[in-house]
């Protein structure tokens, strides 16, 4: 693209010298001259083409001189836009008080017309540079929209109603909650009816953070949920999940996952844990139980591996609280992790609550505990409480 010049200037014979002096680039597509001969008429080109870069604009002119001009350019507010100014050398005064306002550059009468050339050039590579800067700005701004449709997306697909089993809602409680460490997160947790009596639940972290991670905990989220409405087993589920995400993972991403299915008439849970954080059950009466800890890999690593399951027993006013990483590994400012300690000493503190009270203890402790530090990775929280 040329560089578009406006030339203001009430001396007729300075067209002619600079088509003549700049012919080259002007044959050439480079530069494209424009002229004025007055302020007043400069403005009103201006006001009708937004595209000049760079306006060379004699300060002593009738109708409206150089540094009226000058102002008015300002008032555009385009810093792409960039303004040399063309007086008497006589004249400091005004050129002094143009480069105060603003002008880029100044060039004295009579015009040194290579001088002038490299004060075009100079102008040039800062217009470029500009336009560049905006450019990526503009990009960036794109982005944000985009992630910020992504993290509503995301929001969306996990379950936000509770209670989410009104007709249950005399025998279980079920909350959950997800915060992501940046516009979007790999953390996701879900829950579904199988059957009139067996809900399937699951709380997984995916590798990494940011897009990569929750593209892959969409494809990870829709796979175990499919899966899992099928009434397989928690082990099948993992199992065949681990084997397609496996076949598809790139940049070797993979998935730590909790998959369980609860029985609200008898409170069984039959779970599979690959890979994930050992949930804790908060006894009825304040004492706490952790489950053992997985020997199984994560989803997305080993191929036709065969993952584990077992089972255990809520017992009424028992509740099962599963938690990523993010809450255990959360640091205050000084680098000091949140830990399981902290977390357990919570937990025997929290009698008689509700799931989403619990959620929001742990969630509150935390913050509480990290002050000041940035969040480093998602947190996310999945309570079962059978009543």
């Amino acid at each position: 693209m040329a560089v578009k010049i406006l030339s203001v200037d009430d001396e007729l014979d300075l067209e002619l010298l600079l088509t003549q002096y700049f012919r080259r680039k002007i044959r050439k597509g480079e530069y494209e001259f424009h002229f004025a001969h007055n302020g007043l008429e400069a403005l009103t080109m201006l006001l009708k083409e937004k595209d000049f870069d760079i306006i060379l604009s004699d300060i002593n002119m009738p109708e409206m001189d150089g540094l009226s001009l000058l102002t008015k350019i300002n008032e555009m507010q385009n810093p792409a836009l960039k303004c040399i100014m063309v007086s008497a050398y006589g004249d400091m005064g005004n050129i002094r008080q143009a480069m105060n306002n603003g002008a880029f550059d100044f060039a004295t009468k009579p015009i040194d017309l290579d001088d002038l050339s490299q004060t075009i050039e100079k102008a040039v590579e800062q217009i470029n540079y500009i336009k560049t800067m905006q450019q990526e700005h503009r990009q960036l701004e794109s982005i944000k929209g985009d992630l910020a449709v992504a993290r509503e997306i995301q929001h969306a697909i996990l379950p936000r109603i509770f209670p989410p089993f009104p007709e249950s809602a005399h025998l279980v409680d079920i909350a959950a909650s997800m915060n992501a460490a940046k516009d979007v997160g790999g953390d996701f947790y879900d829950f579904f009816r199988i059957d009139n009596h067996r809900i399937g639940f699951v709380i997984a972290d995916v590798s990494g953070k940011g897009v990569p991670a929750a593209i892959f905990m969409a494809v990870s989220r829709t796979l175990i949920r499919a899966t899992g409405l099928r009434a397989v087993k928690p082990s099948e589920c993992i199992t065949y999940s681990n084997n397609l995400l496996t076949e598809e993972s790139t940049n070797c991403m993979f998935v730590t996952a909790f998959y369980g299915i609860y029985d609200v008439n008898t409170g069984e849970v039959t779970c599979t844990n690959a890979g994930h954080n050992p949930p804790y059950v908060v006894k009825a009466d304040g004492s706490i139980r952790k489950l053992p800890f997985s020997e199984d890999f994560a989803v997305g690593i080993v191929k036709d591996y065969s993952f584990k399951e077992e089972s255990f027993l809520l017992e009424r006013g028992d509740t099962l609280l599963l938690y990523t990483d993010g809450v255990t590994e959360a640091v205050d400012t000084e680098e000091n992790e949140y830990g399981e300690e902290r977390l357990e000493t919570l937990l025997r503190n929290t009698l008689h609550t509700d799931c989403q009270q619990m959620i929001d203890n742990v969630k509150a402790d935390v913050k509480t505990f990290v002050g000041e530090a940035e969040q480093s990775d998602d947190i996310s929280l999945l309570a079962i409480k059978r009543l």
